[in-house]
């Protein structure tokens, strides 16, 4: 009689594991599958085609560039995106003008006026000379410019200071307009003494560039 007792109760103590054993397996499979449900299923996460200026391989003239954005509702939060666009640098083999370690502290937004400020890494790792400056400076209001037409002053700040210089040449210690002047092949040399013909634009060497930004700050 005992025997038959311990027997009933064992059987019963295997059928209770047995059946808590498969409540477990049974719950494990659906958590599974909803994982691999949620790694299955894909949104489109809408964008924005905008423009950014980079420096051609000759390293002396901007060239535009496509490039995308996530769709953002605030400006501030696109012209954030616009600018880390410009850090993370060109796809199509062009030169950077942003040095990849910068990074965005700040945008603030005022009217006609973007203020962006920059950590110190755009100085520290930024080459420096007198057209590589300018050409990193235009690029960015340039940029902003042509894919935000009513932005056309743009003040560049470096941990929160107005520096008057980028890195010993170009200023940046007043806002800075955007000058397309930069996106066209400039001359190696001075101009060519022959006369210009009423309405017939003529390239700028990069000596008359450089000089021309020069005279402007003084202002």
């Amino acid at each position: 009689m005992m025997k038959k007792m311990l027997l009933n109760l064992l059987g019963i103590l295997l059928f209770g594991v047995l059946i808590g054993y498969g409540a477990s397996w049974f719950f494990q499979q659906g958590q599974m599958q909803e994982e691999s449900t949620r790694v299955v299923i894909t949104r489109d996460v809408p964008v924005r085609e905008i423009q950014l200026y980079f420096v051609a391989p000759t390293g002396t003239f901007l060239v535009p560039e496509s490039f995308d954005i996530l769709a953002c509702d605030d400006d501030v939060d696109c012209l954030r995106e616009l600018v880390n666009g410009l850090i993370s640098g060109s796809s199509q083999q062009n030169l950077p003008v942003l040095p990849k370690e910068t990074k965005v502290l700040a945008v603030d937004l005022e009217n006609d006026l973007v203020r962006i400020n920059f950590s110190r890494q755009l100085v520290d790792f930024h080459p420096g000379g007198s057209l590589t400056e300018l050409l990193s400076i235009y690029s960015l209001a340039n940029s902003l410019n042509e894919n935000f037409p009513y932005i056309r002053q743009l003040q560049i700040l470096v941990e929160g200071e107005v520096l008057q210089t980028l890195k010993g040449h170009a200023r940046i210690d007043q806002p800075i307009y955007a000058d397309y002047r930069f996106s066209k092949p400039p001359l190696s040399g001075p101009p060519p003494e022959s006369p210009q013909q009423p309405g017939e634009s003529q390239d700028l060497s990069i000596e008359q560039l450089i000089q021309d930004n020069e005279s402007s700050a003084t202002y």
